[in-house]
């Protein structure tokens, strides 16, 4: 019994790889939730994609704490937020592992909604940006060495973290530098403890 050949259409996607899960399923959903929030004329980031202060008994309030890094203002909203996170995700999936990566992903998205809840109660916040600081804080953390400070750590958060603060003291924009600061600050506690934990077990 012979067998069939492959297509040529076949072979060439068999070529493509989903090599990181959960940055590309991210991704997707991300700019599926942007066309969708083209189709309703904005009304479905408003109720599902956004975090803002409501009633303390409204269930969709702590859901938002966790779906607004999805919504996204419009196309160069996402695009500058997945330029980021689909260049130095990938590299960290693959260091961390896809469920390591996407718990500290859900922690970040639930640390940003809750601050925001709390403590700005007059605004919303949407968008993965928080996400983007996180990873390229964590990033940082690459070479890590027990007992020794990482000079990239020390640059990036001269030059990412230093420039959200000024920014959040001197301008009144549309992008919340809250949540660029409180994502870089989760990239360096998981980048902290996670690069101890191995650097502790690979001595053991």
């Amino acid at each position: 019994m012979s067998e069939q050949p492959k297509s040529k259409v076949g072979t060439l996607f068999a070529r493509f790889q989903y090599n990181a899960p959960v940055i590309l399923t991210f991704t997707l959903l991300s700019f599926l939730t942007l066309v969708l929030g083209r189709i309703t004329k904005g009304a479905s980031t408003d109720t599902l994609f956004c975090v803002y202060r409501s009633r303390l008994f409204d269930p969709m309030m702590y859901i938002r704490m966790f779906t607004h890094i999805l919504g996204h203002a419009d196309y160069n909203h996402f695009l500058g937020n997945f330029t980021v996170i689909l260049l130095v995700g990938p590299m960290l999936e693959e260091k961390y592992g896809s469920k390591q990566l996407l718990e500290m992903i859900v922690v970040t998205a639930f640390v940003t909604g809750l601050v925001q809840v709390l403590f700005f109660p007059g605004t919303a916040l949407l968008g993965a940006s928080g996400i983007a600081f996180m990873l390229i804080l964590l990033s940082s953390f690459a070479n890590y060495q027990k007992g020794r400070i990482p000079i990239t750590l020390v640059l990036v958060a001269i030059i990412y973290l230093s420039g959200e603060i000024m920014d959040g003291l001197f301008q009144k924009d549309n992008i919340s530098q809250m949540g660029h600061i409180i994502g870089g600050i989760c990239g360096c506690v998981f980048g902290w403890f996670i690069s101890r934990k191995n650097s502790e077990g690979a001595e053991a």
